[in-house]
């Protein structure tokens, strides 16, 4: 397995581009699955995620075609097989995404129960309820998602869906089978995020009939076809706030091009108030920071609220702050597995239940760490940036799931860091 070796210490400068979202253009490529006309998506990021989605279509009987760009094509007329198998998906969560699809335009799908990061639970009920409430049949056998219309209908039906708990990829999966659905379908206590809206107007410009995207209550009306579009990818606000966070914690002045400061309010306002400097410029944000910053406590919560996504690396950012924060996941019940590997590097951190007790240090001395899930490895990239000596984090696949060439990015920011590849 591939490791990052780390030199810390340095201050980053300049600009760095950021990727197209991975939390996007999973269910964009699942989206153009139901329409049989050609679906081009542009920004799409060079990811392992990715690269498992793009198979798991292709396995389907689907043409895609990808070129040393940005751009992938897909041509879902010549889809044979619904069916997404475990071999293909045991990596990703966001296989799951494959069934509302599916089910819209075929009728029929199979798909394997997902896997991801071991970060939490991450149940399928709320999307075998609200495909159920539209019409599907679905069983859960040999861990597989069966799912076939109800006996006598041709389409799904509109319906009325209100999740127990937000859920960003149920929405989406109701999102688009709602799309082909025959009536109206409405989604109460639908997620919000910025990844939610980007779908949304693509679907959009494949002619849905789609109002309140952005809020908790959206409004379908179902078309009998959907045609194909181009669309660009929005920039991965993920990404953004981890440089963000990196910038902050290593000191410099750096201009995040595309990133979009509205959709990173909860987390610019944390750096704010931890003593960074972060305004939106033209094209992009601008962050500059110098000194010790001050620690700042935040609780993670749906969107607009502070992402669960940004936990890890904002807590790397409060272990060499000055003061005592305390971080509460809200979202997933194991996501404090980087804490021991921070610790490993000096930092303070005590862990009670969903809380974290944070006490800044002067400063972290490197050692070999191991990433636990994606974000963690990029909460233990920063630490490695900022800690004294040399920092190696292994594991790293995990990072390669949801960023694009990361440690390329960072090296063009001043960063000494090199991948050590096994």
């Amino acid at each position: 397995m591939d490791k990052l070796l780390i030199r810390g210490g340095r201050t980053l400068g300049g600009v760095v581009p950021i990727s197209g979202a991975k939390n996007a253009a999973l269910p964009e490529l699942c989206a153009s699955l139901l329409t049989s006309e050609t679906v081009t998506l542009d920004n799409v990021p060079h990811l392992q995620d990715v690269n498992t989605m793009t198979r798991l279509i292709r396995n389907m009987g689907v043409s895609i075609e990808r070129g040393d760009d940005d751009a992938v094509r897909i041509d879902a007329s010549t889809l044979t097989s619904p069916e997404a198998p475990y071999e293909l998906v045991k990596t990703m969560r966001a296989s799951v995404l494959a069934l509302g699809p599916l089910l819209a335009r075929f009728g029929e799908a199979t798909v394997s129960l997902p896997g991801g990061c071991a970060i939490g639970s991450r149940p399928v009920d709320q999307h075998i309820m609200g495909l159920t409430a539209m019409g599907a049949d679905i069983v859960v056998e040999h861990g597989y998602m069966i799912a076939r219309l109800r006996k006598g209908l041709t389409r799904l039906k509109g319906a009325r869906i209100a999740t127990d708990m937000v859920t960003v990829t149920g929405t989406e999966n109701f999102l688009m089978a709602a799309a082909l659905a025959d009536g109206e379908t409405v989604l109460e206590n639908a997620a919000q995020e910025p990844e939610i809206g980007d779908l949304a107007e693509m679907l959009i410009s494949m002619g849905a009939n789609i109002q309140g995207h952005g809020t908790s209550h959206i409004v379908v009306q179902g078309v009998p076809a959907l045609h194909g579009c181009r669309h660009r990818v929005v920039a991965d606000r993920i990404e953004a706030g981890t440089f963000l966070c990196a910038v902050a914690a290593t000191g410099g002045d750096v201009v995040l091009a595309h990133a979009r400061a509205d959709h990173l309010e909860a987390v610019i306002e944390k750096l704010l108030a931890a003593g960074a400097q972060v305004e939106a410029v033209d094209g992009g944000i601008r962050v500059r920071s110098s000194g010790r910053l001050q620690a700042q406590s935040f609780r993670t919560t749906e969107y607009p609220g502070f992402p669960t996504d940004m936990q890890a690396q904002f807590m790397a950012l409060n272990c060499i702050a000055e003061g005592t924060a305390t971080v509460t996941e809200t979202i997933f019940e194991n996501r404090f597995m980087h804490v021991n590997e921070l610790v490993r590097l000096g930092a303070r951190i005590q862990i009670d239940g969903r809380r974290s007790v944070v006490q800044g240090v002067p400063a972290l001395s490197g050692a070999s760490i191991m990433a636990t899930d994606l974000r963690a490895s990029a909460s233990l990239v920063i630490a490695g940036l900022v800690a004294e000596g040399e920092t190696v984090v292994d594991r790293i696949y995990h990072l390669d799931r949801g960023y694009d060439k990361m440690e390329s990015k960072l090296r063009a920011l001043g960063a000494d860091i090199e991948r050590l590849s096994a």
